[in-house]
């Protein structure tokens, strides 16, 4: 049985492990424990990795001349020296703490894997494995109001008086995933300032006119923006990232469509958001950003978005910046209730409700940030605003939600909206006031793991598959309330199987799977 991609399937519960075994109390008990120390390190290194054997591992990338080698014994160090003087090869380093590990520069020709095998089989060492080359765990644009700081929702380090990390861990996340280009994301709002320096690249194009959209006030093709509401979100949901300007957008390369019924002072009508949305629909749009609203429940919208619905489309809608619980009092189309449909409040870098926010136990999904959003603004194409509200924080979810289209290309709206509201950072804040209890988490969304589940024959056989090199957490549960980590786990290839060796004792029970802290 296969787990749907946020998902939860049958059965589990850990497999004790057994603990390696302490040092000897003799007179050289300070050097015997140092080595119990390695082997010890070794051992839960090897726990807690399922990629296979060293030797195999060539294919995440190592250093051609050298390899890491620990001696099983002090005796056995002495051995190791005389076959790498015999052999050609030098030992570069000593790590005296670490078990006397050894860094040995290869003969000259000496191939990585065959070192490894021959050092293996001499019998003389815990571990012999290549010196890998890794990355650092987070991909950061070069854009100036990034690297200041100023994009706290993006990477909030505690700058401007923020809590560190109340942020959607957004560098975490362009590990994995930066480019959304196949994605077209409509922003059915005030136009937007198509020549904007951080807007143009990342603009949809029509193929048949090369125009940017669609503008319902003229029924023409020129949604220039005269309010700067709808650039301002654009540049949130897909600036272009990494091109040393301005900001970045949370989807580096996006395709932004440019949809204007709102006039300069911000107000339109239904039939032109409409129009709006028909022209997306119509056109591939594959999200709907809807950063407006009112308390009239339109049918004809409603149905409007029902047919997008059908179609396999997206909505992202604003909460509303009244301070309302949208449970008591109605925000349309955040209210509609449709299960496509994401309706978001507004967060601060503090990890607090944004004060004018609506929320809504039912209503609002969850809070993404909003307050405090230094974007693209409509008065030049160099030019940059501060704005605040449900707006801002839709437009987060907006761009998240088509990297996370583009990373899970056969899911439907509704899992993708799953996958939001399983996916969230849990805070006091947001406990009560929506669906989900929590903040929009990019990373979260792009690396929830996918669970398969084998349960034909016990013990039960549980297939975790992510990203390589990932941490993931496979957790079971009988209640859906508590929830017990079974087993955390790394691999080359992102993937392992876990067995739950004591299945056939227990109830049935749900495990899902989450990325590592």
């Amino acid at each position: 049985m296969s787990a749907n991609p946020i998902s939860l399937a049958l059965q589990g519960k850990r497999n004790p492990r057994s603990a390696p075994g302490t040092g000897t109390t003799t007179a050289s008990a300070t050097r015997g424990a140092i080595w119990w120390l390695g082997i010890i390190l070794i051992i839960s290194l090897r726990w807690s990795a399922a990629g296979g054997p060293p030797s195999q591992a060539g294919a995440l990338g190592h250093h051609s001349s050298r390899i890491l080698v620990l001696p099983a014994s002090p005796e056995a160090a002495t051995q190791l020296n005389q076959l790498h003087a015999n052999l050609g090869r030098q030992v570069q380093r000593v790590y005296a703490d670490l078990g006397q590990l050894q860094l040995v520069h290869l003969a000259a020709g000496e191939r990585v894997e065959a070192a490894i095998h021959s050092i293996q089989q001499s019998g003389l060492v815990t571990l012999a494995e290549p010196d890998f080359v890794v990355s650092a765990a987070a991909v950061l644009p070069d854009d100036p109001r990034f690297q200041d700081g100023t994009q706290w929702w993006l990477h909030n380090y505690g700058q401007s008086g923020g809590l560190p990390d109340a942020d959607i861990d957004a560098p975490e996340a362009w590990d994995i995933l930066t480019s959304a280009q196949a994605v077209i994301v409509a922003i059915i709002d005030s136009g937007v300032r198509y020549t904007h320096e951080d807007l143009a690249s990342n603009l949809w194009r029509n193929p048949v006119d090369q125009s940017f959209g669609y503008d319902a006030l003229t029924d023409g093709h020129d949604p220039w923006d005269e309010n700067g509401h709808g650039t301002h979100l654009a540049g949130i949901v897909g600036a272009v990232g990494n091109n040393a300007k301005g900001i970045s957008g949370i989807a580096w390369n996006v395709k932004i469509m440019a949809c204007n019924f709102l006039d300069a002072a911000g107000n339109g009508y239904i039939s032109d958001a409409i129009k709006c949305i028909e022209f997306a629909r119509t056109h591939a749009a594959r999200v709907l950003n809807l950063s407006w609203g009112g308390p009239e429940a339109s049918l004809a919208l409603s149905n409007a978005l029902w047919f997008a619905r059908a179609d396999g489309i997206s909505v992202v809608a604003a909460a509303g910046n009244l301070a309302a619980n949208l449970d008591v009092t109605p925000y349309y189309p955040a209210s509609f209730g449709l299960d496509h449909v994401v309706t978001v409040g507004a967060s601060t870098r503090n990890e607090t409700l944004y004060s004018l926010s609506s929320y809504g136990a039912q209503a609002v999904d969850l809070f993404a940030p909003g307050a405090a959003m230094f974007s693209s603004s409509s008065i030049g194409d160099s030019a940059y605003a501060t704005r605040h509200g449900t707006s801002m924080a839709a437009a987060c979810v907006a761009g998240g939600l088509a990297l996370v289209q583009t990373r899970f290309p056969t899911a439907t709206p509704q899992e993708l909206r799953r996958r939001l509201l399983h996916s969230v950072d849990p805070a006091i804040a947001y406990a009560g006031k929506c669906v989900s209890g929590g903040r929009f988490n990019l990373r979260k969304a792009l690396d929830l793991p996918r669970l398969s589940v084998d349960e034909v024959i016990r013990p039960v056989r549980i297939r975790l598959t992510g990203v390589a090199h990932h941490e993931y957490v496979l957790s079971g549960s009988s209640d859906f309330a508590s929830w017990l980590p079974l087993r955390t786990n790394r691999t080359a290839s992102g993937e392992w199987e876990y067995i739950d060796s004591e299945s056939t004792n227990l109830p049935h029970r749900f495990y899902r799977g989450t990325p590592g802290p």
